[in-house]
């Protein structure tokens, strides 16, 4: 089986860049081990997040440095085994969210986000998706005036430097919009121009079988397999391309370090598990509780529940402790019933250490393209990263510029 391009990796950013790639008249493959749409982008929070401008740093307190390093925090956990390894990428991690460095990341950062509804919008309409898309916008939480506080102070500078709207809720007003919660919060943000999705796994799939309608194939197979100039081995015999795009997520670092390329990669993982709502209750928004970290969202299964980070290595067995510590908080914010799932679900954030995702050419080998790396936005910039990948293949002038995300910066 020929194509013009191999796409290796069937989440929501892979899957953007063959629908962005079919659309342009190449005959494209996407293939991965399992159906599009099962892994990391099963699992996360369903927001599109074009408030996030500013990608989540690393902490730089000494104050809070130790209050992680007890491993007893909410919304970051690590394990000690995978510490030494992690070292050199989290030292990196650390030196990149000193402010005035944070503050450059997230002026390029926000050339993406800038994009991200309308062009979920565009491929959603496209694929007859849109009603899986909510908008509405989603909210932090807060259980102190003092918090709130700050939270607000970022708000406000996110507004000057880059027009993000929102709007600030008093006790009563977060009343009013969610009056299933637990009446002793202060208040809330609601980031009003961002959207949320109702079923991430649906709308990952929505957008394959609209690349499917295109004329692409989607195919089971081994990414691992892949061999210059390109090949790679499917469960419906071996297919070969003039070009490939690695687009694996956190598998992503493994296969671009066997093609030569030692680039900086570790996984943020974290946990997900269905709730049914009691007595009635309804849940409006997507809602974070800022100080305990985690989020609460409506969602077609139930109510999910999401967990803050853990560190780890990439395929370590799953310790969902987080899920058990937050999930008595929950219960006390909002009246969960019985879990519907029968066990966690467990997914992976593909990081670099500038917090910036890697899009573009890999240029030791010819027809060669990377497109991962966009930890907490993997969802919010799957399709702007799809049509930005496509346009550079195909030579069109980008509709963002491409040079801060290029692999050569490592």
């Amino acid at each position: 089986m020929k194509f013009d391009t191999v796409v290796l990796g069937g989440g929501i950013v892979g899957v953007s860049i063959a629908a962005h790639l079919q659309r342009r008249g190449q005959a494209v493959a996407l293939v991965d081990r399992r159906p599009v749409g099962y892994e990391t982008s099963f699992g996360n929070a369903g927001l599109i997040q074009c408030e996030g401008v500013y990608p989540y740093a690393f902490p730089r307190s000494l104050g809070k440095l130790l209050h992680y390093a007890r491993n007893r925090a909410t919304d970051v956990r690590y394990h000690p085994s995978a510490m030494l390894a992690l070292a050199p990428f989290l030292y990196r991690y650390w030196w990149n969210s000193e402010p005035s460095r944070h503050a450059a990341i997230a002026r390029s950062y926000a050339t993406l986000i800038a994009h991200c509804v309308s062009e979920h919008r565009e491929l959603a309409g496209a694929a007859g998706a849109t009603a899986l898309l909510r908008r509405g916008g989603w909210m932090k939480i807060f259980h102190s005036a003092a918090k709130q506080d700050e939270e607000t102070r970022n708000a406000e500078r996110w507004n000057r430097e880059f027009g993000v709207a929102y709007e600030s809720l008093d006790a009563a007003a977060l009343r009013r919009a969610e009056p299933s919660l637990n009446t002793s919060l202060t208040g809330a943000l609601r980031y009003t121009a961002s959207e949320s999705v109702s079923d991430p796994n649906a709308l990952v799939t929505a957008y394959a079988r609209y690349f499917e309608q295109l004329g692409g194939r989607v195919l089971i197979g081994d990414a691992a397999t892949l061999e210059p100039q390109w090949k790679v081995q499917t469960e419906s015999g071996p297919v070969e391309a003039r070009s490939a795009v690695v687009a694996m997520g956190p598998w992503s670092g493994d296969m671009s370090a066997k093609l030569g390329y030692r680039l900086p990669l570790a996984a943020k993982r974290g946990y997900h598990m269905h709730y049914a709502a009691q007595d009635g209750a309804r849940l409006n928004h997507p809602l974070l509780d800022v100080e305990k970290g985690f989020l609460i969202a409506p969602m077609a299964r139930g109510i999910r529940l999401t967990t803050g980070v853990e560190f780890a290595r990439v395929d370590a067995p799953k310790t969902p402790v987080q899920l058990g510590a937050v999930e008595p908080i929950a219960r006390e914010l909002f009246p969960l019933g019985p879990r519907l799932d029968d066990e966690p679900w467990m997914g992976r954030r593909p990081c670099t250490p500038d917090m910036l995702p890697i899009i573009g050419p890999a240029r030791r080998h010819e027809g060669l393209w990377f497109a991962f790396g966009h930890a907490h936005h993997g969802l919010t910039l799957g399709p702007v990263t799809g049509r930005l990948i496509a346009e550079m293949m195909t030579g069109e002038e980008t509709f963002v510029d491409p040079a801060p995300f290029r692999v050569e910066r490592f």
